[in-house]
């Protein structure tokens, strides 16, 4: 028997009996529709935490902090204090996997364009390694070399200016009462500029210096946590510090060793934890989104985990279904078994015919169940969205404009896996049949 007689005969043999080959075939539909499903709404979980850690700031990139104790990094046994100086920074780079790194500082100063002023945290970054982190600009441009009091603003500060002599503070979300590029830009360490001072009688007067600054560009992310701060090169913003400590006669007779932030540019998302696993061998501390982004991904590992094996218990259901079906399709054709093994047919062609049934069986059941699956995915995406949103955000964080993905790696498993439930299923059933005594069939019929 050639393979399309084979099929031809499967077929019919299917038809035949429909409603019991369309039990057989729905159970395998809501078996496989139930597991993608559930499938999928754990990829649109596991995709939504990724759109919200993103939405903080970039996940490439990994904070690195002194205090992570004593290191011997670079084999010679003596244990000493971990630094964060330009030697250290140039064996950062030479990780594999690390694109770029600098050093940050801080301060918070006060930007002033006209009789407008805002207080903000700007942070002193190496100029060069702007683009390498990421950074995309709105308006203007990034820092470059040879920028010493040029300013590159986060999206939400042009709107922190405000008029200290009309208002004591710049009004949320109100529009910008300035532009910071093209407007003459200058910067001071004084929190009081433009307001009425309110020093004591015995409080030292502090004469603060104020620096020509220019504003070059404005970041694009209005909502990570680059859109809160103004980014100026690591020389310039070292320089105001130094001359704020004079102003303020605070001790600068003490040298710190170091710096005490770094931030490293990793190029593949997937290297960020063998990266932070080796600087902390190094001796230092390591903090990154990606670090929040792992945990939720297991959060919605666990999830989906659940999900899938409720789904899994249906298809148990289908496949107990399959093998009840060929089981009783062989008591009742007992006789057709026996006249074709009389006539000389291949056992192992009776055994094939009985497995390609229940292959056929768990397919179609596939086919329809992965249909289905793409409708109700849709229908939840859309339709159902806000629903589904409350549902899943009060289990697991906050959903995103998707809460249903079928990858279509998913898609094609689904379609193998019912096929080998319904073989697997088939398999005892075929086996009996290729058995029965031939005599007996027609003795019993």
């Amino acid at each position: 028997m050639n393979n399309w007689d084979l099929i031809s005969l499967c077929g019919r043999n299917l038809l035949r009996r429909r409603t019991r080959t369309l039990l057989a075939i729905m159970g395998v539909v809501v078996g496989t529709c139930a597991i993608v499903v559930m499938l999928s709404i754990g990829f649109g979980l596991s995709v939504s935490f990724q759109e919200e850690i993103e939405s903080y700031g970039n996940l490439h990139l990994v904070n690195v902090r002194t205090g992570g104790g004593m290191s011997s990094y670079g084999g010679t046994g003596d244990k000493k204090q971990a630094v964060l100086d330009n030697k250290t920074i140039a064996e950062i780079e030479r990780i594999k996997g690390v694109d770029a790194a600098s050093p940050t500082i801080s301060e918070y100063l006060t930007l002033v364009i006209g009789k407008y002023v805002a207080q903000s945290e700007v942070v002193g970054i190496r100029p060069e390694v702007m683009q390498k982190f990421g950074y995309d600009v709105e308006e203007g441009r990034l820092l470059q070399q040879g920028d010493k009091y040029a300013i590159v603003f986060g999206n939400q500060i042009p709107s922190w200016f405000y008029n200290p002599k009309k208002t004591r503070d710049y009004t949320w979300g109100a529009e910008p009462q300035v532009d910071v590029i093209t407007n003459k830009l200058m910067i001071t360490g004084d929190y009081q500029y433009g307001q009425k001072k309110q020093n004591s009688p015995d409080e030292e007067k502090i004469t603060y210096q104020e620096y020509k600054a220019k504003g070059v560009g404005i970041l694009a992310n209005p909502n990570d946590e680059s859109a809160w701060s103004a980014y100026m090169s690591l020389e310039g913003l070292e320089q105001i510090q130094k001359d704020l400590k004079k102003a303020r006669k605070e001790n600068t007779g003490y040298q710190k060793k170091g710096y005490d932030e770094v931030m490293v540019y990793v190029g593949n998302i997937n290297d960020v934890e063998s990266v932070s696993e080796t600087i902390r061998g190094m001796g230092f501390q390591t903090d990154s989104l990606n670090d929040w982004l792992k945990s939720m991904q297991d959060t919605a590992r666990m999830i989906q985990g659940i999900l899938g094996g409720i789904g899994a218990i249906s298809l148990l259901v289908a496949a107990l279904g399959i093998t009840n079906t060929m089981i009783m399709s062989i008591y009742e054709r007992t006789k057709e078994i026996g006249v074709m093994k009389v006539i000389g047919a291949n056992l192992r062609d009776i055994k094939r015919m009985f497995l390609l049934e229940a292959a056929m069986i768990g397919f179609l059941g596939g086919v329809i169940g992965l249909i289905l699956s793409y409708i109700l995915s849709l229908l939840m995406n859309t339709v159902l969205l806000g629903v589904m949103s409350g549902i899943l955000g009060s289990i697991g964080g906050g959903m995103g404009s998707t809460v249903s993905i079928i990858p279509w790696w998913v898609a094609a498993g689904s379609l193998i896996f019912s096929t080998t439930i319904g073989v697997v299923s088939g398999y005892h059933p075929a086996r009996r049949a290729m058995n029965l005594s031939a005599l007996e069939s027609l003795k019993n019929e």
